[in-house]
């Protein structure tokens, strides 16, 4: 059975982590280069390893392979500390809990994550907030699996693709976001895109980026389903 490869951004599309990822941030910071962080790079619809380049040259520090492994495990460590926290008060976005259970319930779906977090951040987020059981994290693509976010769809297809047995492209694959960068890399990256107004990016924005079906939110869980299946077959 042909499947579809659906591809969900985390921060502001399916959750709102109450502002702990940019917490476990500065608190790596401090670790690595042993000083407060004083200026943090923009961090919509970007992964982790390019937040992370430009933020250590902003604090005149050229980041090196070695620099950038050692800033995601502390960052990884970082985070730990925080998971209670969004336990508490992080919240899973109006219909998101409803669209990841309708759509794992289908065979010809497989259900993972394209997100700029580095992967413990995001398996520590989405189980925080029980979200967990609908993913495949297996064939998803994080925030240091590469600078760029659009070759991150090319990531998560292969690792999908090794494991299904099936070729999946951009016929078969959707990338749910919230921002233009999510549309520009779903578009670069070969997959159709799905853009939510849950985040920085109002409709107009999502719009002009040339994202195939624009929702306000999550909260029809049959539209939402529709308009993946939708985006898929067109």
């Amino acid at each position: 059975m042909p499947r579809t490869l659906v591809l969900w951004d985390i921060d502001h599309t399916l959750i709102n982590a109450a502002g702990t990822g940019r917490q476990a941030y500065a608190d790596a910071f401090e670790v690595i280069v042993k000083r407060p962080l004083e200026h943090v790079a923009d961090m919509a619809g970007r992964t982790d390893w390019a937040i992370t380049v430009e933020t250590l040259r902003m604090h005149g520090i050229e980041a090196s392979g070695d620099l950038l492994d050692s800033f995601g495990a502390a960052l990884a460590e970082a985070f730990t500390a925080y998971e209670a926290a969004v336990r508490e008060h992080g919240r899973v976005l109006p219909g998101a809990r409803e669209a990841l259970e309708a759509l794992s319930r289908r065979d010809d779906v497989v259900q993972s994550v394209l997100t700029g977090n580095i992967q413990p951040i995001a398996i520590g987020k989405l189980t925080a907030l029980d979200l967990d059981r609908f993913i495949d994290f297996e064939v998803g693509a994080y925030g240091m699996d590469h600078e760029e976010r659009p070759e991150l769809v090319r990531l998560a297809q292969g690792r999908a693709t090794g494991k299904y047995g099936q070729a999946f492209g951009s016929a078969s694959t959707v990338l749910i976001g919230d921002t233009r960068h999510d549309v520009h890399a779903g578009h670069l990256g070969g997959a159709r895109v799905v853009a939510v107004a849950t985040g920085s990016s109002d409709r107009e924005t999502l719009s002009d980026a040339g994202a195939e079906l624009i929702l306000d939110d999550l909260s029809d869980t049959g539209a939402v389903v529709r308009a993946i299946l939708a985006v898929s077959d067109s």
